[in-house]
Parts: C-alpha cells; sequence; structure tokens
C-alpha cells in the first residue's frame, strides 16, 4: 500500500481548529512560559536595580557638558537639541523603560540555531505556528520581568522625581506612550525575528546581527536623543524605525512631540509594525519552502 507524501503545512483530511481551540492553546503556551519565567528569573529585581547603577554617571556627565556651556545646578535655560539638563536625565531613565521593551535579547540568533540545528521541523508537523509561538515566550518574559521589576522601577523613578519638571503626562499623551511602548516591543520583535528567518539562506546570522545591534543601539536614541545630530544626519535617522525603539517613547513622555504631529508619529509606527510582520511572515513562509531537514 502507498501512503501519499504530506508536505509541511499541506491540509490534511482533519477539520482545521477554531479560533476558540487557538486561543486556548496560545493561552496555554503563555501561561507556561510565564510560568518557567517567574521560577528561575528571580534575579530580576536586582539585575533591573544595578542596571540603573550607570544612569549616575550619566547624570554627572551630562551635568558637566550643561556646566560647560554656562548651565549651572538647577537652571534650566541651557538646551541642547531641545533638552534641559533635568529632561536629559529623565529621558534616559524612560529609554530604559523603552529598552526594556523593545529589547529581545537572544530571539535571532536563536531562531538561527533552531533553523541549523534542525530544531525548527518540529513546527512545520505540529498545528503549532512557529513565530506566534516566539511572540507569546517573549510576552511572557516581558510580563514576568515587569511583574517583579516594577518595585526597583518605582523606586528609582521616585528618588529622580526631581528630574521629571513637567510632572507626569497628560490622558491623552500618556496613551501615546503606552501605545509606543506596544508597539516598539512588537517592532522589536518582528524586526529581530526577521533577521533570524536568514538563517533558511545562511547558515551563520551572528555577524550581521552584530552590525544591525550597533546602529539600533546608536539610532535608536539609547545612546543621546536623536535631536542632537546635525540636521541632515537628523533628518534621515528620523526617517527609520529605529527611533521607535528608544526615543520616541521617552519624547513623547517629555511632550517633546508637538501635539499635532502626535497621531502622525503613532500612525508611522504603526505602518513600521504592519512592514515588519509582512516582512517577517514572508521570510518565514519562503524560508520553509526551500529548507530541507534530515535525521530523526
Amino acid at each position: 500500500m502507498s501512503v501519499a507524501p504530506v508536505t509541511p503545512g499541506e491540509a490534511t483530511s482533519l477539520p482545521a481548529p477554531g479560533f476558540g481551540h487557538r486561543f486556548s492553546v496560545w493561552g496555554m503556551i503563555l501561561r507556561t512560559s510565564l510560568g518557567e519565567r517567574l521560577v528561575y528569573r528571580g534575579d530580576f529585581a536586582l539585575g533591573t536595580l544595578m542596571r540603573f547603577l550607570p544612569i549616575i554617571t550619566q547624570i554627572f556627565l551630562w551635568y558637566a557638558v550643561f556646566d560647560s556651556i554656562g548651565a549651572a545646578e538647577g537652571n534650566d535655560a541651557t538646551t541642547i537639541g531641545g533638552f534641559r539638563f533635568r529632561d536629559m536625565v529623565a529621558y534616559y531613565l524612560l529609554t530604559m523603560i523603552a529598552r526594556a521593551f523593545s529589547s529581545m535579547p537572544g530571539l535571532a540568533s536563536g531562531i538561527a540555531q533552531q533553523i541549523r540545528d534542525g530544531e525548527i521541523k518540529r513546527y512545520l508537523i505540529q498545528p503549532i505556528d512557529f513565530i506566534a509561538f516566539l511572540l507569546l515566550t517573549r510576552v511572557a518574559h516581558k510580563l514576568a520581568y515587569y511583574a517583579i521589576a516594577v518595585a526597583p522601577f518605582a523606586l528609582v523613578f521616585y528618588l529622580a522625581r526631581d528630574y521629571f519638571v513637567d510632572g507626569f503626562p497628560g490622558a491623552q499623551v500618556f496613551v501615546a506612550f503606552c501605545a509606543s511602548l506596544i508597539m516598539g516591543f512588537l517592532i522589536g520583535f518582528f524586526l529581530e525575528a526577521a533577521i533570524g528567518m536568514i538563517g533558511f539562506w545562511f547558515l551563520e546570522v551572528t555577524s550581521l546581527l552584530f552590525v544591525v545591534m550597533l546602529f539600533s543601539f546608536f539610532l535608536s536614541g539609547h545612546m543621546f536623543p536623536l535631536t542632537m545630530l546635525p540636521d541632515g544626519i537628523e533628518a534621515v535617522v528620523q526617517f527609520l524605525p529605529f527611533k521607535y525603539l528608544a526615543y520616541f517613547p521617552a519624547a513623547v513622555f517629555l511632550g517633546k512631540i508637538p501635539e499635532d504631529q502626535l497621531w502622525i508619529e503613532i500612525g508611522i509606527e504603526a505602518l513600521w509594525l504592519v512592514f515588519f510582520i509582512v516582512l517577517c511572515r514572508v521570510a518565514y513562509a519562503r524560508g520553509v519552502r526551500r529548507y530541507s531537514g534530515f535525521g530523526g
């Protein structure tokens, strides 16, 4: 008796699972991933607190910069790139929150390794979407991180409350800030996932990942506000999607984005998110078609 071969993703005689079943499966994956991370990542709180220590060096550094151009302590008259001294300190604290959302350590390299080692075969024969599975595990990672790290964040921001001169933003700005953080997380995920999909064509993506992450670190505004760049360079950098990983959420919270441009910028960020979702999905679909898996 001959049996017709079934290619990955080919429909069988079994009925396709409904949305209710899919949500149930996704919920189980999320709960399991969250439980695992809460068990073995008890170091989140102390680790998060230690990550704020370099901000002390940044405070002294930028105070020296502002002081050298005539900004005495407590004097907010002098600005650099539209940022006063207190704004600069608040900016660095906010970019730490933004980067905690958008950073995806080990995602691209992990995808490439699963392709290289053949582990990705299980997602081709099981009714689990590979990208959705990775996204749920990252959501669990972020939920576990903030569930434990919220106390250190609250402590540091309370101690640094005097640097937020304009106080807490209004409702509209705060909603835009939260939206920018969520979309920053998704852009960071799909960007790195798309890089990892290159593993279908090349066995090693470490060098490419290093270059992209290096550019991302500088062009995202994590080192300094992008408005400090020369005009010609800033115009190009502002067009790129990297600013949504760090600079944009901080600038929204601090009121550096004009109100008449705020939701336009949010819309542009949403378009970049759609672009990276499509890019990641297309790269995965085409990669699977050319993938050859051997062994048990």
